[in-house]
């Protein structure tokens, strides 16, 4: 073959590779939640991931590439192999020479006809790009079966970094014990949307949910229940340490809370020691419960339980609770509290609990998680003390990210003693102004889920999809973004995600979603 016959072959075959791209997909809308802080549609490019595509991830992106490559592979049906070296047209490019100006989570992400190239300064950086081209992607690329093609993305730039280092979820295992299996299904959820943290409540009156060695009753006598009465449940330790592992992969940060002095039933009933008159309590005992704050066994039990999740969490905090604490007197709180935060401190973690742990001496180094509503003057109070100790704030107003709470009167499932939480409640708010003048002191915001009348896994996906993007996007996306009109219709966009996926969700009225 003459060079210019060779020529033409080559042009040929690039023509057919990268051919135009229909007016229906040059033309589609760009539906990302979180919305990127910086988004520039390029037109007339459209790439289309054919099977001779790779991932091609050098120098540390290897991990991440592996990633993209499980989530691509089964619906397109393509092998997809994770590669080093220089990109070739059609190829996937994942790097590690993104600027350090984009920070420890940002991303730039390019899709051009002939390429798509993510670059971070980080890896969580470059997983966060993925969660942006998964969207970018057709729904049904979330299907676990091999689909139809084509494989088409939409040419775009971005630029993006998050408006909070702390987007945070809470589960509670220990109204509902959920398996190890079960967390990581949440994780992967969650994880899609940037959350960083998954705050995991691993006590209550109901249910302890962690085994420590040498207090074995705790888990399995104080976790062989729930809060319907049913088998209950616990982590051992090696459990825990699968859970902190996927995460890690997820880029998930986990933070463990042993809740006290309060909502302590649970282990007062496996530990008679634990009660100030040395009698155990039955299981799921009605009323108040509190710790016995002059006893030193119960300092000894707590530097046990601290010391040994410490060993468990490479994470920064630990959880304390502190909240509801109704039959612990202000005095002996305070005490406490004080007591505790050496104890934590001790152990290398930082101080985390509910906002009611102002009542004590905090160290500027502690963080408080604010769970008050609208106008509650009292606890709007705590978080002014937090300010002027310079004590940083997680804002998860109940009246606004709870998730447990339901989205209006219909709902089957749920609580209202917050009110009805809808999706453009959850949405419609600013961590940054709910309470006055602690703005420059907000880390971020976090949705808790309490499970107490959540038993199963479909419960918590129902209660959390679709409110959780919208929180997400709070804490990802800049404030000058922020519009329920253009959000519900990006919104709309993830239910056939969601339907791909399983996940089970609220069909909410406020969103016009398809179909």
């Amino acid at each position: 073959m003459t060079r210019k016959l060779l020529c033409l072959a080559v042009a040929c075959l690039a023509a057919t590779l990268f051919a135009p791209a229909t007016a229906e997909a040059s033309s589609a809308p760009v539906t990302i939640v979180p919305e990127p802080s910086s988004l520039t549609t390029l037109p007339g490019q459209t790439f289309t991931l054919r099977p001779s595509a790779r991932i091609v991830a050098p120098a540390g992106a290897a991990a991440t590439g592996e990633y993209l490559a499980g989530l691509l592979r089964p619906s397109t049906g393509y092998r997809l192999p994770v590669t080093s070296g220089a990109a070739l047209p059609g190829d996937i490019r994942l790097d590690l020479t993104g600027p350090s100006s984009v920070g420890d989570e940002g991303y730039q992400l390019t899709t051009t006809t002939p390429l798509v190239a993510i670059s971070a300064h980080t890896s969580a950086g470059l997983f966060y790009g993925v969660q942006t081209l998964r969207q970018l992607l057709p729904p049904k690329v979330e299907q676990r079966s091999v689909q139809s093609g084509p494989w088409q993305v939409r040419g775009v730039t971005v630029r993006d970094t998050p408006r909070y280092a702390w987007r945070g979820a809470m589960l509670d295992v220990a109204r509902h014990f959920f398996t190890v299996s079960q967390v990581e299904s949440y994780l992967d959820d969650i994880s899609m949307y940037k959350i960083n943290t998954l705050h995991l409540h691993l006590s209550d009156n109901d249910g302890w949910r962690i085994d420590i060695n040498g207090w074995p009753r705790l888990a399995h006598y104080g976790g062989s229940t729930d809060a319907s009465r049913g088998p209950g449940g616990f982590y051992s330790q090696d459990d825990y340490r699968e859970i902190v592992r996927y995460a890690q992969s997820r880029h998930v940060t986990i933070i463990p809370e042993i809740d006290m002095p309060g909502h302590v039933t649970a282990a007062q009933a496996s530990y008679a020691q634990l009660n100030c008159d040395g009698v155990a309590p039955p299981l799921l005992n009605p009323g108040w419960s509190s710790l016995c704050v002059p006893l030193e066994v119960t300092y000894q039990w707590i530097d046990d339980v601290v010391g040994q999740l410490t060993a468990l969490t490479p994470g920064p905090y630990i959880h304390i609770g502190g909240d509801e604490a109704i039959n612990t007197s202000a005095a002996d709180y305070k005490y406490f509290i004080d007591r505790v935060q050496q104890i934590v401190l001790a152990h290398g973690k930082k101080l985390l609990g509910w906002h009611q742990i102002e009542a004590g001496d905090l160290t500027s180094t502690a963080t408080v998680q604010y769970w008050g509503t609208a106008g509650s003057t009292d606890d709007e109070a705590l978080a002014q003390v937090a300010k002027q100790r310079g004590d940083k704030l997680v804002m998860s107003p109940a009246d606004k990210v709870y998730l447990d709470m339901k989205y209006d009167a219909s709902t089957p499932i749920g609580q209202d003693w917050a009110g009805y939480n809808s999706v453009s409640d959850s949405y419609d708010w600013d961590p940054a102004t709910f309470v006055p003048g602690v703005a420059d002191d907000v880390l971020g915001v976090e949705a808790p889920l309490w499970t107490d009348v959540l038993p199963t896994m479909k419960d918590v996906q129902y209660m959390t999809f679709p409110r959780l993007p919208g929180i997400a996007e709070i804490g990802w996306s800049p404030a000058s973004t922020h519009s329920w009109a253009g959000y519900r219709v990006r919104l709309a966009a993830q239910g056939p995600r969601w339907d791909a996926l399983g996940v089970t969700y609220f069909r909410s009225p406020e969103v016009p979603w398809a179909g």
